[in-house]
């Protein structure tokens, strides 16, 4: 039986290739200068962190080899590296720091502007970009190697992922978790030395931790890396690195193949395109245009369930269920039949067959939240992993997403809580009530839409002043702004007055309640017509 190794294993193995490494823009780091960099990095830490606390750090910082060097650092001292979300704002950034108990933040000049004027409770700020970083490493230079003495179970890294309460919450990201991926994903695709892994998804999201990052490592192939994700970017990049391997979640897909295509575009060197969330059409048609293969997935940075791809999945089916995983409904625990559908291929008996994915043998790759015993406890019940995710299967055993538990939604890949979002719009004077859900759109994965009630007549809402009020908050991060905003007299409800959101976004924008859209680059809300209604329609094909 093979034995996962540590992240620490796996950088260690690397520490004497000087054949290939990082690239990033025009700079070129081979393997063994990144890795005893990482020895300087670490005994670094060991004087800038105080033993008496929690030995944690965060990083702030776009795709930069820094941050590449700073989790090889962890992984060396034994520090655990918190992944700060660079859309975050304000004191929604400031709670993210604190939850991870960090004693120090390291950014870059790009996202350091973001700690501005915030209260950090005595966090040092350390920017990479300026002088003090240097100076601080100088003493360190040449430290001798560090035998890799972690463990698979130790904490390695924090990643924040947002739950069904709407808060973000910090995943326990051990060695094992990060490594064992890796290990497999470049094991399955054959990945080795002569490899390009190309990283432009964001490093502080699990995707690329475990579907880039650690591939590189156990396959000891270089990485490409990109600051942040281009989809112009993207073919030029493969090309001029020579990627043979990327990864994806959420939509980058779609926005790839938004480019105009050209007659040259397989004429490159990728061969394997792994990720998830791209819908069947999409994966389909990216495949056909750079001569490719695809591999769409299923997971989550909880890890407590995952779904791989089947070549016999019919259209918009996430894989073959599998035996470790049953759809159970939430509130009775019993397993949901089988869907039923029409001659038509429409879902008859959605109520009884969907329900939420659970995995009956335990927690999986979950290893919990961080400082939430109260949320580990909702996703741990009866020695099964309740994934909070919604699905259903058919008779032949393939699963189908039908959605999330509410109190979240997926925008661009990322997960975002509604409820933080609702807090900040009930700032806003002229609202009495707000609700916050997401309406498919075959871009960006969901929309965030807001149903409100003014607090006088449905004729008294100010478009313009609204549009200026999420513009001037400065916690609420760019995918957090609705683009879509109901302007109700009332709200549908339970007989406890609990707002049935599900409702609001089953109707979308199908209501007689004025509705206003505003879409990204556009400075003003306009009023639905007609014709706008459908541009949003044709959005949601195949969303």
């Amino acid at each position: 039986m093979t034995v996962t190794p540590t992240v620490a294993d796996l950088l260690t193995r690397l520490r004497d290739v000087d054949t290939h490494g990082i690239r990033f823009e025009d700079t070129y780091i081979p393997w063994t200068d990144h890795v005893h960099g990482m020895y300087d990095r670490a005994a670094a830490l060991d004087a800038l962190l105080d033993p008496a606390r929690p030995r944690h750090f965060g990083v702030l910082m776009d795709n930069i080899p820094e941050f590449s060097s700073l989790l090889g650092a962890a992984a060396f001292s034994g520090a655990v590296i918190a992944g700060l979300n660079t859309t975050r704002r304000g004191e929604a950034l400031a709670r993210d720091i604190a939850l991870s108990d960090c004693q120090v933040v390291f950014t870059e000049n790009t996202q350091a502007h973001l700690l501005d004027g915030l209260d950090l409770a005595g966090v040092r700020v350390i920017n990479v970009d300026s002088p003090e970083w240097p100076e601080l490493l100088a003493p360190f230079s040449g430290s001798p190697a560090i035998p890799p003495t972690a463990k698979l179970d130790d904490l390695l890294m924090l990643i924040f992922t947002s739950g069904t309460s709407g808060d973000p919450k910090a995943v326990r990201c051990t060695h094992f978790k990060i490594a064992d991926p890796g290990v497999m994903l470049a094991d399955r695709f054959g990945l080795g030395a002569d490899d390009v892994v190309y990283m432009s998804m964001p490093m502080f999201h699990s995707n690329a931790m475990m579907a880039a990052w650690s591939v590189a490592l156990h396959a000891r192939a270089g990485i490409a890396m990109r600051r942040k994700f281009s989809a112009s970017g993207f073919l030029p990049d493969v090309r001029r690195y020579g990627v043979t391997y990327a990864n994806y979640v959420g939509k980058p897909l779609s926005f790839i193949l938004a480019t105009p295509e050209l007659t040259n575009d397989a004429d490159n060197t990728l061969k394997i395109m792994y990720g998830n969330e791209g819908s069947a059409p999409v994966v389909r048609e990216f495949a056909r245009r750079f001569d490719t293969r695809v591999i769409d997935g299923f997971g989550s940075t909880e890890g407590g369930v995952s779904i791989s791809a089947h070549p016999d999945s019919p259209a918009g089916a996430l894989g073959m269920l599998p035996a470790t995983v049953e759809i159970r409904n939430p509130d009775t625990g019993t397993v949901c039949p089988p869907a039923e559908f029409d001659t038509n291929g429409r879902l008859v008996n959605a109520e009884e067959a969907t329900g939420e994915m659970v995995n009956v043998t335990g927690a999986g790759a979950f290893a919990g939240y961080y400082k939430n015993a109260e949320a580990d406890a909702e996703r741990l019940r009866d020695g099964m992993y309740w994934s909070g995710d919604q699905a259903y299967r058919d008779a032949d055993g393939f699963v189908y997403f039908a959605g999330r538990s509410s109190g979240w939604l997926r925008v661009d890949g990322e997960n975002l809580g509604a409820a933080p979002i609702e807090r900040i719009l009930l700032r806003y004077p002229g609202f009495a009530q707000v609700s916050v859900y997401g309406v498919p759109d075959r871009e960006v994965g969901d929309r965030v839409m807001a149903a409100i009630i003014p607090t006088g007549d449905v004729d008294d809402f100010d478009p313009s002043a609204f549009a200026r009020f999420l513009d001037e908050q400065p916690d609420l991060g760019p995918k957090q702004r609705p683009t879509l905003v109901r302007v109700c007299e009332e709200f549908p409800r339970t007989a406890t007055f609990k707002v049935v959101t599900r409702t609001l976004s089953a109707e979308r924008w199908h209501c007689t309640d004025p509705v206003w859209v505003r879409d990204r680059g556009q400075d003003e809300f306009e009023l639905l017509t007609t014709e706008l209604a459908l541009t949003l329609e044709r959005q949601t094909a195949d969303a």
